[in-house]
């Protein structure tokens, strides 16, 4: 990654705008033009450096159900287990952790019944049965912004 590169994660993730051509607004913004803006991050989301853009909505104030799940998955099953988890649509982020429960994934779905039916699917498709269902008790909400330049 370049400066720019550098520059326009920055923007991206603190400041994305809102209009008809946001890539030619962040060219404006960094001396660049909308299709080189688009070219680099075309090929930022290639390398994996950028995974999504996209809009973060507080889901409970929409009436959506959400939680964490932590599961505890022999090493021989994780690229199976992942595999089913990340079929479902509804699960906004898996990780693998250095723990013994060490996937931990996210689901946001519009009702808690959907997110017990779905656990239940994933230990009879992976035959992983430790699964723990991690539902808030209270919402923090954080703003996590890298400083990249």
């Amino acid at each position: 990654m370049d400066d720019i590169d550098r520059r326009l994660l920055n923007e991206i993730q603190s400041d994305f705008p809102i209009t008809k051509r946001p890539y030619k607004d962040l060219g404006a913004r960094l001396n660049r033009s909308e299709h080189e803006i688009l070219k680099r991050v075309e090929r930022l989301k290639k390398e994996g450096i950028i995974r999504r853009i996209g809009g973060s909505f507080d889901s409970q104030r929409l009436g959506f159900a959400t939680t964490l799940c932590a599961a505890k998955v022999p090493d021989d099953k994780i690229n199976r287990f992942v595999e089913v988890v990340n079929k479902y649509p509804e699960v906004t982020h898996n990780y693998l952790r250095d723990h013994h429960y060490n996937i931990w994934f996210t689901f946001v779905t519009p009702d808690r019944k959907m997110i017990d039916r779905y656990i239940e699917e994933i230990i009879q498709y992976t035959g992983v049965r430790e699964i723990l269902n991690l539902p808030a008790a209270r919402t923090f909400k954080i703003s996590v912004d890298f400083d990249l330049a």
